[in-house]
């Protein structure tokens, strides 16, 4: 595959402890818009989380406990990269898997969220602010500290020492 960043580092996004790692699941050949979103449809209206398989919309995946109910879950990790075991302390910026197109996925990417629960089928999402990032406003980046991105934002990585 060609993707900027298919098999790129995933780090740990805070320090916590893993509460669940994945990882073995078959990741996609390739990616077809037409098929990827007829899986996905398939996928987010059939699924029960009752009796499927979590995999089948994650694929190999981590998820770890930030705090008292906070979750953080890394979804669609390459097949083979997780790094992590379960009950496993891990630092914020450590290394813990690569960027896959595993589960229900419709090109190589990193799903990152917050959640209330560990039970990524059944959790709440939570709004995530981050140390440190830029928006680009008018045509220009723009540093932001301790911000929560909106949807409409474009946002890129924002080195420390900026």
């Amino acid at each position: 595959m060609e993707y900027y960043c298919w098999g790129r580092e995933v780090y740990a996004p805070c320090d916590g402890i893993v509460v669940q790692a994945q990882d073995g699941y078959e990741e996609r050949a390739r990616t077809n818009l037409i098929s990827d979103m007829s899986n996905a449809y398939k996928n987010a209206h059939h699924f029960d989380p009752e009796k499927d398989d979590a995999q089948v919309i994650a694929g190999n995946y981590i998820v770890m406990e930030c705090g008292e109910n906070v979750y953080a879950a890394l979804v669609h990790l390459q097949k083979g990269s997780v790094q992590v075991t379960v009950g496993q302390r891990i630092k914020k910026g450590e290394m813990i898997g690569r960027v896959g197109h595993s589960g229900n996925s419709f090109a190589p990417h990193l799903h990152f969220q917050l959640m209330d629960s560990s039970d990524i089928t059944t959790a709440n999402g939570l709004p995530c602010a981050f140390e440190k990032y830029e928006v680009c406003k008018n045509g220009e980046w723009k540093s932001v500290c301790n911000g929560i991105p909106t949807d409409k934002d474009r946002i890129r990585f924002c080195p420390k020492s900026l």
